[in-house]
């Protein structure tokens, strides 16, 4: 993924997924890329996770298949071979990093305080995850660290819905968001892809 095409700047929501039925993946990924969020991230939360991703990988070529809640170095290399093209974890331990990084594959680390930023930005990285976001402060949070460090960009992701996205959004430092708001539970158990592509379509406006 070159610097220009870099996830941050290819959607303004990267939809956060969790897949429990593998039957779900495809048909979910393709309302996605029909709505015009061509981006999608599989949280490694359910059994089936994996699975959800080498069926994107294999059927959905034209998205952009990831893999989040990234603890392992481990299961960092376990998604790199499922076929996930990124990789996105909640914090960034040392092993943590140097893992994702082995992959190869572009990843956003997660991070919480200007401690943590400055951590990342010491490893040669300036995307990164914030992460809770509404918890750890929100969209203040970021404008106020956006001064003091410029480079740093970010995603953030947790408890962010359709409303408070575009105050997100509108930050210098703020690339995209990443949302569960575009992939609800019972649309998914209930095979409501036109929803999906609805909320997607929404989303996919609000750069």
């Amino acid at each position: 993924m070159s610097e220009s095409r870099s996830l941050l700047d290819r959607v303004p929501v990267v939809p956060v997924v969790v897949v429990d039925d593998p039957a779900q993946a495809v048909p979910v990924a393709r309302a996605l890329v029909a709505g015009g969020l061509p981006v999608i991230e599989l949280t490694l939360r359910t059994p089936v996770a994996l699975d959800a991703i080498r069926a994107i990988a294999a059927e959905v070529p034209e998205i952009l298949v990831g893999a989040g809640t990234i603890l392992t170095p481990g299961q960092a290399e376990e998604a790199r071979a499922a076929g996930a093209q990124f990789l996105v974890s909640p914090g960034a331990t040392p092993a943590l990093l140097a893992g994702m990084a082995d992959t190869g594959l572009p990843f956003l680390p997660g991070t919480a305080t200007v401690s943590e930023v400055l951590a990342v930005l010491e490893t040669g990285r300036t995307e990164m995850k914030f992460f809770p976001a509404e918890a750890s402060g929100g969209a203040a949070f970021l404008s106020s660290v956006a001064s003091p460090v410029p480079a740093a960009r970010f995603c953030p992701t947790g408890g962010i819905t359709a409303a408070s996205a575009p105050a997100y959004l509108s930050l210098p430092n703020v690339g995209c968001v990443g949302g569960s708001w575009l992939t609800p539970k019972d649309a998914l158990a209930a095979g409501d892809w036109a929803r999906v592509e609805r909320l997607a379509r929404e989303a996919a406006a609000l750069r």
